[in-house]
């Protein structure tokens, strides 16, 4: 890969995780190397992680158990979490430069950084030191103005409708 981008799917509509993992499987079918890291999911709960796993791609899931409960999280257990995945950060930065990724997909650290789960500004950095064939994608509503403003390329996916507002729940196979 030439010179990589920063990419940002966004916005309050159903598809950013899918879109991200579109570009990872047409990175994984020109043989470039990715690394998906999964913020707030877990492996057990994504159908497309095993497949994903068996065509290369190494996915790494953090905070499972931090999807539902983002708005009851206290001030102590916040800081607590901070530092540890600003620790974890820095290990996938470690990673990226040891295994020679050509795509990182950070999924959902959007709401990591907009729950204040990860230090915006540390994030930033991390993009602005990326090795320079590293491709980004970045996922998850709330992305901030600076990192839209960061960003080469950034992609609102909007919801018109969504079945959950009449009461169907996420249903395996298709949402999960």
């Amino acid at each position: 890969m030439r010179k990589g981008l920063v990419q940002v799917y966004t916005g309050d509509g159903k598809g950013k995780t899918t879109a991200a993992i579109g570009e990872a499987l047409r990175a994984r079918g020109r043989g470039y190397r990715v690394l998906l890291v999964q913020f707030l999911k877990g492996k057990k709960g994504s159908g497309e992680i095993s497949l994903l796993e068996e065509l290369g791609i190494k996915v790494i899931c953090k905070g499972k158990e931090l999807g539902l409960s983002l708005n009851r999280i206290v001030k102590d257990e916040r800081r607590t979490i901070r530092e540890e995945w600003d620790n974890f950060l820095d290990e996938i930065n470690e990673e990226v430069l040891a295994e020679g990724y050509d795509l990182l997909i950070l999924d959902e650290i959007n709401v990591a950084c907009h729950y204040g789960l990860i230090d915006e500004n540390k994030l930033l950095r991390f993009i602005k030191e990326k090795p320079d064939g590293l491709e980004m994608v970045l996922t998850g509503r709330y992305a901030s103005p600076r990192l839209i403003k960061t960003a080469h390329l950034v992609s609102e996916i909007k919801k018109i409708k969504h079945p959950y507002n009449e009461g169907i729940k996420a249903r395996k196979g298709i949402e999960f």
